[in-house]
């Protein structure tokens, strides 16, 4: 064979063999879901375990064989909560590996930033239990997806809560709310003036400046002023401070209630018998324990691939938030492919479409494991939320129990400021609110 025929049979051979390769990784496509988290920062001791329990959950999903087939590739970026490194994160992973199927940016004052970019970008943003409030509303909010409760529907349940321990009167009481002064600590007021106003209890309005380590002349003002109930919305470091403070001033613990970023477990399980009858409110159920707990163990951290250093994080209330997340991430996909095609790679305007018509029954969230934790629910052009119920979870010393029926929130407050702030927003931000009909 002459020397040029022997480099174009060689030639020849390699694009074969090439063509052979490809084929299998054509078909080994997988949905890119990136992970924003904070395991830096003044909010790391939320922000790890939350940001392991998504990440166990997509490493389930893809040692279960996938979304039909279809395997997760997920990728961390690192903001330390802070809201330009959020927005660099979010810039730097939309497009990667085919696109993003949509954010969970983990952070309030990150979701502000984005969310005047997720409509030009086609990007959902998935924010179950934080982030706008007033974007449960779809027909304004398009590309947000603040699933299973916000801050409104929260503070909502927390005061419903104290109306039953109060006998359903408040006028005269007053009550307390120490917040992060961000946007995230922000978020319930306006909800909190509304109730102020019909149940008649006067609001303190007491913010903390971040980190939140310093509240002395903020638990100065709660020892002079003496409120009767102290709502806590904090995150990371304020809240076990916040804890010491109220045990150092002799306020008690069960006239305090956190927000559900300031109710796990490893908030308070160093301050111990110390922070006894400490309440948090609960996303649906997360405060309870169910069969994805463990899957996860079997699956995972029985054969040391679990993601977080010890598997006692598995079932705290942070890691299992997270599981949650990822999990309506994944049904929102699957649920795009019922529609785009079984065992292909959805795209973020796909996936915008699956958030927007899950339908959640008891028999598939049992089936997912979540059946305890999470109740029966649907989506809808209109409806972003979905369903809003939450629990009270106390702590006892050494662990968080449930210790309240379910509670959702009152529609007659809700809706109308959903309604205020989304036509609000859509003025500033010249949105013109689409049809769903």
């Amino acid at each position: 064979m002459s020397f040029k025929k022997a480099v174009i049979a060689a030639a020849t051979a390699a694009l074969g063999l090439g063509a052979m390769m490809a084929a299998p990784v054509a078909q080994a496509q997988e949905q890119f879901v990136p992970l924003l988290v904070y395991r830096t920062g003044q909010f790391a001791p939320l922000g790890i375990p939350w940001g392991d329990g998504k990440q166990d959950y997509l490493k389930l999903v893809n040692a279960k064989g996938g979304i039909n087939g279809v395997k997760i590739k997920f990728e961390e970026c690192e903001t330390a909560y802070d809201t330009a490194k959020g927005v660099e994160c979010y810039e730097r992973l939309k497009g990667r590996d085919g696109g993003a199927s949509g954010f969970d940016t983990q952070s309030t004052g990150i979701t502000f930033a984005v969310t005047d970019k997720a409509a030009g970008d086609k990007m959902p943003v998935i924010t179950p239990g934080y982030g706008l409030s007033q974007s449960a509303d779809g027909k304004v909010f398009e590309w947000n997806f603040p699933l299973l409760g916000n801050y409104w529907t929260a503070a909502d349940s927390i005061v419903q809560d104290i109306l039953k321990k109060e006998k359903g009167n408040l006028k005269g009481k007053k009550i307390a709310l120490v917040y992060h002064d961000s946007p995230y600590g922000k978020e319930p007021i306006a909800l909190l003036q509304k109730r102020a106003a019909k149940d008649g209890f006067e609001l303190m309005l007491l913010p903390v400046t971040a980190p939140g380590v310093e509240q002395k002349s903020t638990w100065l003002q709660i020892r002079q002023n003496r409120p009767d109930y102290v709502l806590l919305w904090s995150a990371g470091v304020m809240t076990p401070t916040a804890v010491r403070e109220a045990q150092a001033t002799g306020y008690p613990r069960e006239k305090m209630y956190a927000i559900w970023w300031g109710g796990s477990d490893h908030d308070v399980k160093d301050i111990g018998a110390g922070a006894k009858g400490y309440n948090t409110v609960t996303i649906h159920n997360t405060a309870e324990r169910d069969k994805v707990h463990d899957d996860v163990k079997a699956t995972l951290y029985d054969k040391g691939q679990g993601t977080a250093s010890d598997v006692k994080e598995l079932g705290q209330l942070a890691h299992t938030r997270g599981m949650m997340i990822a999990m309506l991430q994944v049904e929102a996909i699957r649920t795009a492919q019922e529609k785009y095609g079984k065992g292909k790679v959805m795209t973020s305007e796909q996936v915008r479409w699956g958030l927007e018509n899950m339908n959640m029954t008891q028999e598939r969230l049992n089936e997912l494991g979540f059946g305890k934790m999470i109740r029966p629910f649907k989506t809808s052009c209109e409806n972003h939320l979905g369903a809003d119920w939450a629990r009270i979870a106390t702590w006892d010393g050494s662990k968080f129990n449930v210790t309240s029926d379910w509670y959702q929130s009152d529609k007659t407050l809700i809706d109308p400021l959903v309604k205020e702030y989304a036509e609000k927003y859509a003025k500033e931000k010249n949105v013109t609110p689409r049809s769903c009909s």
